[in-house]
């Protein structure tokens, strides 16, 4: 028999990099989208509005969990992950473009220059109704890619659902020079501070690992 997890493991994101990082790394989360609007949170630095929405989308989960019965009955033994991403560069910050007008631009601007990918994080236990978050940062280094190049990646619509119009999980990732960080922070969620999170709540992510027999 595979090694069940002790707890339920929530991802409160539509992400498929968030969702295949966790997968990747032993854990099957159940994914409910929170539904927060990510342009509700203004007049914040980015680290703190990307906490912040971290925060609202895992709380926002959780109360939704924290409604429905478990299955004995008690309440759902359910671990809520929350993350919001943001670019930065020259203190401007970028968020997934509007449209691909927009995208293009921004690609145009941020070739052969260097942005700060904000990752906010935050974990909620629906059990206990303890929460905590924490924020990952990595540099990214844009390479040069010709306007066709551009144009092209546009068009694949890959751009237009991430955080600053870039990933390096995809299309993308040729268009990256390269980092400095965790690579996992630029896909949208850090496991490093993933398990820093979890054992401020007394959880060991090993706990979550679903192994095979």
């Amino acid at each position: 028999m595979p090694h069940r997890p002790v707890r339920r493991l929530v991802l409160a994101s539509a992400s498929p990099a968030r969702l295949t990082l966790l997968r990747a790394a032993g854990l099957a989360p159940d994914v409910v989208v929170s539904g927060v609007d990510e342009d509700a949170v203004t007049g914040l630095a980015p680290a703190d509005a990307a906490r912040t929405l971290a925060e609202r989308k895992a709380e926002a989960v959780g109360r939704r969990l924290a409604d429905e019965p478990g299955d004995d009955g008690e309440r759902p033994r359910a671990l809520v992950v929350g993350c919001d991403s943001m670019l930065v560069i020259d203190g401007e910050v970028r968020g997934k473009p509007v449209s691909a007008d927009q995208a293009l631009a921004w690609w145009r601007a941020q070739r052969g220059r260097s942005g700060v990918l904000v990752t906010g994080h935050a974990v909620v236990d629906v059990t206990t109704g303890r929460r905590t978050s924490g924020v990952a940062e990595t540099v990214v280094r844009f390479g040069c890619p010709s306007d066709a190049e551009i144009e092209a990646y546009i068009a694949t619509g890959e751009p237009l659902g991430v955080a600053g119009a870039c990933t390096i999980d995809g299309y993308g990732a040729p268009f990256v020079a390269g980092i400095e960080g965790d690579h996992g922070t630029v896909m949208g969620l850090s496991l490093p501070l993933l398990r820093t999170l979890l054992a401020d709540l007394g959880v060991s992510i090993t706990d979550l690992w679903v192994l095979p027999s």
